[in-house]
C-alpha cells in the first residue's frame, strides 16, 4: 500500500469526552444497533421468501449469513476508505448503500438477486458505517471510552428488539417486498448518523505549518505488536462459539417440548438483560481502578460466557433454560461492551482504524465456521447438550489464550514513556533554576576584571603593533 494524507485524527488534540462527542455517540448507538440487529432482524420474512421462490430455509438463511459475512469480512476495505477519505464521507456513502441494497431488494425476481441486493449491496453498506462509527467514538472519547463503549454496544438489543416486530408488522401489512422497501428508507437514517460524525480539528499553533500527517492506508505494523496478535487470535476463538448458543437455545426448548411462543421468549428474556449489562459494563470498565486491567476483565468476561454455556448444557426444562439466557445475556452484554475498548487500549488512536479491519476480518473466517459447526454436530447426535458444551469449550479457551499470553507475554514489557511525561521532562531541561541567586554586581565585576576570559582582545604592547 502506498503512503497518502489520511485521516487519523489531528495529533494533539485532546478528546472533548463531550460536548459533541454525545452526538457521535447516539450516531454510533444507532449504527451499531443496525449493524448487528438488520441480519437477525430480516430473517422474520424468510417464510415469504421460502413461500414466493419455492426454496427451503438454509436458502434463505444465507440472506443472513451473507450480511455477516460482508460487515465482518470487509474490515480491511474499510479502513483503506477512512484512511483515505475519511470517516463522514465513507459513512455516507455506506447509508446509500445500505439503501439501496433493500429498495433494489422489493423488486427481485429471484433468490440469487436477493443475495446480492439484501446480503452483499446492503451488508457493504452496513460495514461501511459500523467501523468508522467506532473510530470516531474512539477519537472523542479517552476518559470515559469504556462507558461510551458500553452505551453505543447497547444498541445492538435495542434495535434487536424494535426491529424484529417491525419487520413482522411490515410483513402482515405490506408483504415482504412492502417491508424491504420501508426498511430500506429506514437505513437511510446511517446517512444522518454520517452527517453527526463531525471532524475534530487541530488548533494551529503561531509559527507552525499545517499539520501533516502520514500513514499507510492498511498499516500492518500492528502485526508487530504482540498484544494485538493476542487479542486477535483470542476474539478469533471466541466468535466461533459466542453466537451459537442464541441460534440454537429457541430450538433446545421446544426440543424439551416447549410452546413455540415460551419458546421464543427466551430472546426476549437475552436481548432484555443485555440491554442492561453492556452500559453496565461500560460503566465498570471505566472506573480509575478498574481500567488498567480492562483486559482481565474482558478475559473474565469471556470466561464468565463459556461457563454460562457448560451450565446451559444441563438446562433440562423451561426454568433452566431461562436461567440460562439470564446468565448468558449478562456475559453477553460483557462481551459485547467491552470487545472494542480493548482493542482500542492495545493499539492506541492511530493504529485503531487498521486494527479493527483486520480484527474484523478474521473473526469473519470464524463466523462463517462457528454457527454451521455446531448445526453439523447436532445432524451427527442430535443432541443440543454437545452443542452447547462445545460453544462453551471454544469460548473458554478464547479466555485462557487472552489471559495467560497477557500475564506472560505482555505485562513484562518495559513501558514507553508517555509523551506528556517526555514534553515535562525537556520543558524541565530547558528551565532555568528558579532561585538561582545570582547578583548583577558580582556579574559586572566579573566582566570588568577578567575581560580576556570573556571574548575581548587585551591590548599589551606584545600585541600591538
Amino acid at each position: 500500500m502506498g503512503g497518502a494524507v489520511v485521516d487519523e485524527g489531528p495529533t494533539g488534540v485532546k478528546a472533548p469526552d463531550g460536548g459533541w462527542g454525545w452526538a457521535v455517540l447516539f450516531g454510533c448507538f444507532v449504527i451499531t444497533g443496525f449493524s448487528y440487529a438488520f441480519p437477525k432482524a430480516v430473517s422474520v420474512f424468510f417464510k415469504e421468501l421460502m413461500r414466493e421462490f419455492g426454496i427451503g430455509y438454509s436458502d434463505t438463511a444465507w440472506i443472513s449469513s451473507i450480511l455477516l459475512a460482508m460487515l465482518y469480512g470487509t474490515g480491511p476495505l474499510c479502513s483503506v476508505c477512512v484512511n483515505r477519505f475519511g470517516c463522514r464521507p465513507v459513512m455516507l456513502v455506506g447509508g446509500l448503500f445500505a439503501s439501496l441494497g433493500m429498495v433494489a431488494a422489493s423488486f427481485c425476481r429471484s433468490i440469487i438477486q436477493v443475495y446480492l441486493t439484501t446480503g452483499v449491496i446492503t451488508g457493504l453498506g452496513l460495514a461501511l458505517n459500523f467501523q468508522p462509527s467506532l473510530i470516531m467514538l474512539n477519537r472523542y472519547f479517552s476518559k470515559r471510552r469504556p462507558m461510551a463503549n458500553g452505551l453505543a454496544a447497547a444498541g445492538s438489543p435495542v434495535f434487536l428488539c424494535a426491529l424484529s416486530p417491525l419487520g413482522q408488522l411490515l410483513q402482515d401489512r405490506y408483504g415482504w417486498r412492502g417491508g424491504f422497501l420501508i426498511l430500506g428508507g429506514l437505513l437511510l437514517n446511517c446517512c444522518v448518523c454520517a452527517a453527526l460524525m463531525r471532524p475534530l480539528v487541530a488548533v494551529a499553533q503561531p509559527g507552525s505549518g499545517p499539520p501533516r500527517s502520514s500513514r499507510r492506508l492498511l498499516d500492518l505494523s500492528v502485526f508487530r505488536d504482540r498484544g494485538f496478535v493476542l487479542y486477535a487470535v483470542a476474539a478469533s476463538v471466541m466468535v466461533l462459539g459466542l453466537f451459537i448458543p442464541p441460534v440454537f437455545v429457541v430450538s433446545y426448548a421446544k426440543d424439551l417440548g416447549v410452546p413455540d411462543t415460551k419458546a421464543a421468549f427466551l430472546l426476549t428474556v437475552l436481548g432484555f438483560i443485555d440491554i442492561f449489562a453492556r452500559p453496565a459494563a461500560g460503566f465498570v470498565a471505566g472506573l480509575g481502578k478498574v481500567r488498567p486491567y480492562s483486559v482481565y476483565l474482558f478475559s473474565f468476561s469471556m470466561f464468565f460466557n463459556g461457563l454460562a454455556d457448560l451450565a446451559g448444557s444441563t438446562a433440562g426444562d423451561y426454568g433452566g433454560l431461562v436461567v440460562f439466557c439470564i446468565f448468558f445475556g449478562i456475559s453477553y452484554g460483557m462481551v459485547g461492551a467491552l470487545q472494542f475498548e480493548v482493542l482500542m487500549a492495545i493499539v492506541g488512536t492511530h493504529k485503531f482504524s487498521s486494527a479493527i479491519g483486520l480484527v474484523l476480518l478474521m473473526e469473519a473466517v470464524a463466523v462463517l465456521i462457528g454457527p454451521p459447526s455446531g448445526g453439523k454436530l447436532l445432524d451427527a447426535t442430535h443432541v443440543y447438550k454437545y452443542v452447547f458444551i462445545l460453544a462453551g469449550a471454544e469460548v473458554l479457551t478464547s479466555s485462557l489464550i487472552l489471559l495467560l499470553g497477557n500475564f506472560f507475554c505482555i505485562r513484562k514489557q518495559p513501558k514507553e514513556p508517555q509523551p506528556e511525561v517526555v514534553a515535562a521532562d525537556e520543558e524541565k531541561l530547558h528551565k532555568p533554576p528558579a532561585d538561582s541567586g545570582v547578583d548583577l554586581r558580582e556579574v559586572e565585576h566579573f566582566l570588568k576584571a577578567e575581560p580576556e576570559k570573556n571574548g575581548e582582545v587585551i591590548h599589551t604592547p606584545e600585541t600591538s603593533v
